[in-house]
Formats: structure tokens, sequence, C-alpha cells
């Protein structure tokens, strides 16, 4: 989910891709963001490429 994140892609459009609901897309995305210590998305994907958890090929 960060991977589509860092494109730009929103969690409605995440969440329709992969056929489940909005809110289990910030569900899910919550305990990710505690886990990195941040609150919110650009601090998530600023941390996750500092901390190489991103795929360079996901882009």
């Amino acid at each position: 989910m960060l991977a589509l994140q860092r494109r730009g892609v929103g969690s409605a459009a995440i969440a329709a891709t992969h056929g489940v609901s909005h809110n289990t897309i910030r569900t899910q995305i919550r305990p990710l963001y505690r886990k990195l210590g941040v609150t919110s998305r650009a601090e998530a994907v600023a941390v996750a490429e500092r901390l190489s958890l991103l795929d360079d090929a996901a882009l």
C-alpha cells in the first residue's frame, strides 16, 4: 500500500483496486503508520524510503 501511496494513489483508489472498502484500507494503514511513528502519508513514504522499505521497481 505504501508503494501505491508513494505514487500518489489515494486510499479510495487502492480500495477499489483490491476490491475492499475505503475503511478497510484505512484500518490496515493505521498500524503501519503507528509502527513507522508517523501520522501522515507523506511522512510514512519518507520514512519507508529512508529505511529502504519500498522497492524501486514498484514505481
